[in-house]
């Protein structure tokens, strides 16, 4: 078993063979364009060689197989997709053989016990029932075993509401004349919304598998919200990173994020996975359980670094190239038990 192993995160943008549907595009890609796309992603794959693979916007199964076959990768690899995928957007992975442990399973439903519901903390605050059960993009979870001798590592890859406002134009309450003026506001509001609630489902859910064990997990993928955002609060429960030199902690229940984990040995913040309006984000992120957190008292793996590939985020022409909208982001981990 390797001592060593990385994981990366990609959101593919739209990544669907030629000439078929997306959204509201009838015609989707074209050969050319398509041809792009995957010359594009191939060379990421080959330059970033990661271990383990997160997609996001995954619309065709053998469109992810085209990748890797065109890379020569597709005998060291796994590939994790829904049975018979085409036609809708769904999470994806790729696997080193050697690492996969299992069958993966998508999580579309919310746990039975969410709820989002309250008469209101008191009397000038009014009542809220919001009734969604569940994800927008199921969430992919699956298992590796890095080392023969430690657990395995619980995989979580995820795509959480975009920032984008919710089309409401077409919604039976949706009346021109009130709601025009306040379209992208209530939109905008709507898309929160569900990104929060997927959060809070996914949190229920990765409190069930981590507290009180010693499981190792990781999540990965385009969250669609920034690191000091609400929806990664919530998904973290916002561990207290340890900055005096021999301090020794962990959380049993939390995730740490590689990104700031990476910002605190540097020594400038170039980490942005997302550019909007001139505006550069980190949508894309690694979370990592205390295993995986150099200063836990339960550390296994060290990690060795966050490596983020967003230049071609600066070229105005990046689609016209096949490029994604979003940067790829890559962590490392080495074996290396805490003594």
């Amino acid at each position: 078993m390797a001592v060593k192993f990385s994981v990366a995160t990609a959101n593919t943008l739209n990544l669907n063979r030629p000439n078929l549907p997306m959204y509201r595009d009838r015609q989707g890609w074209l050969l050319n364009e398509y041809d792009n796309k995957v010359r594009w992603l191939v060379n990421q794959l080959q330059t970033i060689g990661a271990d383990l693979w997160g997609f996001q916007e995954l619309w065709h199964a053998d469109a992810l197989l085209d990748l890797f076959q065109n890379a020569g990768l597709d005998s060291q690899y796994q590939l994790l997709v829904p049975d018979g995928h085409q036609g809708k957007i769904a999470c994806a992975a790729a696997v080193r053989n050697e690492l996969l442990v299992g069958q993966a399973e998508w999580i579309s439903q919310f746990p039975a016990s969410f709820k989002l519901a309250s008469q209101g903390d008191d009397a000038q605050t009014g009542a809220l029932d919001l009734d969604i059960n569940s994800f927008s993009r199921p969430v992919l979870h699956f298992q590796i075993k890095p080392h023969a001798d430690e657990e395995n590592v619980h995989v979580y890859v995820c795509h959480f509401k975009s920032k984008r406002p919710t089309r409401i134009d077409n919604e039976d309450w949706y009346d021109d004349a009130q709601h025009k003026p306040h379209r992208n506001a209530l939109g905008y509001a709507i898309s929160t919304l569900r990104r929060t609630a997927e959060a809070v489902a996914l949190r229920m859910i990765l409190t069930e598998q981590m507290k009180h064990t010693d499981t190792p997990v990781i999540v990965l993928g385009d969250l669609n919200d920034g690191q000091a955002s609400n929806t990664l609060n919530i998904l973290t429960e916002q561990p207290r990173f340890l900055l005096d030199g021999d301090a020794r902690g962990g959380a049993d229940n939390a995730l740490y994020s590689a990104g700031t984990m990476q910002q605190y040995r540097s020594q400038r913040d170039v980490y942005y996975t997302h550019v909007h309006n001139n505006q550069l984000e980190s949508l894309d992120h690694i979370l990592l359980s205390e295993q995986f957190y150099d200063k836990s008292r339960d550390r296994i793996w060290a990690f060795k670094g966050l490596e983020v590939f967003n230049d071609h985020l600066n070229d105005e022409h990046y689609e016209q190239l096949g490029a994604t909208d979003h940067g790829i982001i890559k962590a490392n981990f080495v074996y290396k038990p805490l003594d």
